[in-house]
């Protein structure tokens, strides 16, 4: 049987053995309702204040209370941007957010505009790295929330949230941050870096699916989004899922007790990949930055010149490694990922770019042999291509090498 190596770990993660054991109760025996009056309700509503106390331990929240349960981390995000607006529309209409947030963010604000409300989108460097004196500039009267993600999904840059959120604090404003990419890899005190509101997405850290997670200070105003019943204190209708809230509890008390180890391994492992691979393969280039206290540990997005990175995943998965080309929830229809080109990157090379994730289980073992697929990838998909042949003939130039005027055929 073929080998499998699993380098896609920012867009899934599989359950945590541990974490699956505690969840089957609530399939089985533990089944009831948490808004049932009777012995197995009390069971789930039990099992739902663990789980809460869990998030808030990751999280340092000052209170359980502050976390509210979802569907995923779309619906978090949502309700975060949605009823963040909502909540506070009578001191004002504009929002901010930077020029790279996710889709669920941008596409949130986007649904906000039919409503009247108005957004300044600050724009990134070409690491995607947002300025706090940017934000500031953006902060008008009117500002009523900013939005920027902890860490991005598509580029790893981490930004810096205790610095914007100063400046939101000077003006009462609240900060939400998207921390689905890097909760469960990156340390995350909520109370230290002053946030009001922030998302994380337990699959993304070995819990389940069907969870999302939204903190909410408890004096940040929030409205609801969906209408239903009085679930998670009025602010999100609907039954829990207790067994994957359950699950994902657990996966939130590991992550944060093996948080240093953790990321200091997927570190490694991340800082390995890349120096084999630009030793390895030319024409190629590191998007974001370098690997290092600015970059989430499970992010590595790399640009191959004369390739393209969908082709390439696919062909890596048929030799046994699985990437991701671009960030998972941007649709394939996209050829150019808004991201890259948001820092300015040469549509060939956002063309040719592919995202690799480790996780807590890869291995040095694994690094090594997923970068020998790859070079073996990205040679045959450039012998396959016109334009790397027309390269090899001095006809077309490099983006990333460029040879000086009058040279003769590239040689690698």
């Amino acid at each position: 049987m073929k080998r499998q190596i699993y380098l896609d770990h920012q867009a899934a993660t599989p359950v945590l053995p541990e974490a699956l054991e505690a969840m089957l109760p609530f399939f089985r025996t533990d089944f009831g309702n948490p808004a049932s009056l009777h012995h197995l309700g009390l069971n789930a509503r039990d099992a739902l204040a663990r789980a809460r106390e869990q998030f808030a331990a990751l999280l340092n929240a000052e209170l359980p209370e502050e976390i509210i349960f979802t569907s995923g981390g779309t619906e978090a995000v949502n309700l975060a941007i949605k009823g963040g607006a909502l909540a506070n529309e009578r001191h004002g209409k504009h929002i901010v957010v930077s020029d790279i947030e996710h889709p669920a963010v941008l596409n949130s604000v986007a649904a906000l505009a039919a409503q009247g409300f108005t957004c300044t989108r600050v724009k990134v460097d070409a690491t995607g790295w947002v300025d706090p004196a940017a934000v500031r500039a953006a902060l008008t009267d009117e500002t009523i929330l900013v939005a920027v993600h902890h860490a991005n999904h598509d580029l790893g840059t981490v930004e810096p949230i205790a610095e914007i959120a100063e400046l939101t604090a000077e003006r009462g404003v609240p900060l939400f941050v998207d921390a689905v990419a890097s909760a469960g890899w990156l340390e995350l005190d909520v109370r230290a870096l002053g946030i009001s509101l922030l998302a994380l997405s337990p699959q993304r850290f070995y819990g389940p699916k069907g969870v999302g997670v939204l903190y909410r200070n408890q004096r940040t105003r929030l409205a609801g989004i969906q209408h239903g019943g009085r679930q998670e204190d009025g602010r999100r209708a609907g039954t829990e899922n207790v067994p994957a809230i359950v699950g994902a509890g657990v996966a939130a008390e590991v992550a944060r007790r093996e948080l240093p180890e953790r990321q200091a391994h997927t570190a490694m492992l991340q800082r390995r990949l890349w120096e084999q691979i630009r030793e390895r393969i030319p024409y190629v280039c590191l998007n974001g930055p370098e690997p290092g206290p600015r970059r989430n540990p499970v992010n590595l997005n790399v640009s191959f010149e004369f390739t393209e990175g969908e082709g390439l995943a696919l062909l890596l998965d048929t030799l046994g490694v699985a990437v991701a080309s671009g960030p998972s929830c941007v649709s394939r229809a996209e050829k150019v990922p808004p991201v890259l080109a948001a820092i300015g990157l040469d549509p060939s090379l956002a063309q040719g770019n592919i995202l690799l994730s480790p996780g807590r289980d890869n291995t040095a073992a694994d690094v090594d042999d997923a970068v020998v697929l790859l070079e073996q990838a990205v040679r045959r998909l450039r012998g396959m291509s016109p334009l790397w042949d027309e390269f090899q003939r001095g006809l077309v130039d490099s983006v990333l090498c460029p040879r000086a005027r009058g040279a003769g055929p590239a040689t690698t």
